[in-house]
């Protein structure tokens, strides 16, 4: 019976080899289109492209952590494009909706890509563009990544555009395989009072470090008992919603590990962070400092550090909600017992300059508002006149 056996055995494993060989290889990856974006605050990338057969340049945030592609109801309204309500809803931080969708249009994107067939959902993005101080036209997310291999190098400022296909990544880098569905999903490495492995969302388009779930906190005795946490808000689907900022010791992701993590915690009403499958989400703020290729068809995103890779993070605390409000930066929220309530600031002042910059600009003002320790003279308008605050920045990691 043993001799009998040998020649099947190896039978199998001829049959096997032959199989493996006839293997299919995809054709190399092809660039298609390559074009520049730029960084707002917190590592938020924008890109330009026009809708169909519209003239207008629009402004995009390139968003993994968008299930879909979306247009701004503004634009929408301006551009007079044709929307219907769907049965569908979404989740952000402050609210779920049912949506409108424009069907089947064509993304004009930079390096003469056309990305065509796709269907927006209609969001209101005004609390963003009030945010940014620019106007956002929509986000672009799964819709789009999906059909591509797309490269984003934060060293020069490129979005480099692949067909589908075998692709050599980079040395020095390392390989994720999260889970894709609609928003990738990693397994990271937490430490704070105790180290902690979970799973969070990898969100470009979230502006921070790190966010965890208020109840994964709670249920997990994660943080320090001592820990120092500051109250602050975050824009969002919705609006803007309250959250704690301070700071835990780690954060790894792959091989790398990064000490005394900017962290917010968010009481999820909406349980957009998906607890208890997923403890919260890691943000650009944090991924900004790789570059990545996102290749959702291999369940690949691949990190490689590049020079933003030890920048410090930002630990500045100010509690001074500022947005953009019919072309002037006003103060709409002041969290209690915050730098910016100590100053005397008010809601309705009109900032006209901080440190003698008088560009009028929130993302310049937002950067000089940076440097804990600093203590900046801000001037701003009121009824009765201008007043000149002392603004001290906090530093979270600190508390001083």
């Amino acid at each position: 019976m043993r001799l009998l056996t040998i020649p099947i055995l190896l039978l199998i494993l001829t049959a096997s080899f032959v199989q493996a060989q006839e293997e299919f290889i995809p054709p190399p990856a092809k660039l298609i289109a390559k074009f520049p974006f730029k960084l707002l605050t917190g590592g938020i990338i924008t890109l330009k492209a026009r809708l169909s057969n519209f003239p207008d340049t629009l402004n995009f945030i390139l968003d993994t952590g968008s299930g879909g592609i979306s247009l701004d109801s503004a634009t929408a309204s301006y551009l007079k494009v044709q929307t219907t309500l769907s049965d569908r809803t979404i989740r952000g931080i402050a609210g779920v909706r049912r949506v409108y969708f424009s069907y089947r249009q064509t993304l004009h994107m930079p390096d003469n890509l056309d990305v065509e067939n796709l269907d927006f959902h209609i969001n209101d993005y005004d609390v963003l563009t009030s945010a940014y101080g620019e106007k956002i036209d929509g986000i672009i997310g799964l819709s789009f990544l999906a059909r591509y291999i797309v490269a984003v190098d934060y060293d020069s400022l490129k979005i480099s555009v692949y067909t589908k296909g075998t692709i050599k990544y980079p040395r020095g880098g390392f390989l994720l395989k999260p889970l894709i569905n609609t928003i990738p999903i990693l397994g990271a490495n937490i430490r704070d009072n105790r180290p902690l492995t979970s799973r969070f969302y990898f969100d470009t388009g979230a502006g921070m470090c790190l966010l965890l779930s208020a109840d994964f906190v709670s249920d997990s005795n994660f943080i320090k008992p001592k820990r120092k946490w500051y109250a602050t808000q975050a824009e969002g689907l919705g609006g803007k919603a309250p959250m704690k900022q301070g700071v835990i010791k780690q954060v790894q992701v792959g091989p790398f590990r990064f000490r005394n993590v900017p962290t917010y915690i968010f009481d999820d009403e909406y349980n957009v962070t998906a607890y208890p499958a997923l403890a919260g989400l890691i943000g650009n703020d944090l991924l900004r400092r790789f570059n990545l290729i996102i290749n959702y068809e291999r369940k690949d995103i691949y990190m490689t550090p590049n020079s933003h890779y030890k920048e410090q993070f930002d630990y500045s605390y100010t509690g001074l909600g500022m947005y953009v409000v019919d072309g002037e930066i006003q103060v709409v929220d002041i969290m209690p017992e915050s730098p910016a309530e100590q100053a005397g600031f008010k809601e309705g002042d009109v900032i006209m300059a901080v440190a003698n910059n008088f560009s009028n600009n929130i993302q310049t003002y937002k950067n000089l508002m940076q440097t804990p320790g600093e203590k900046l003279k801000v001037l701003v308008l009121r009824k009765e006149g201008p007043v000149v605050l002392t603004l001290k920045v906090k530093n979270i990691l600190t508390g001083r």
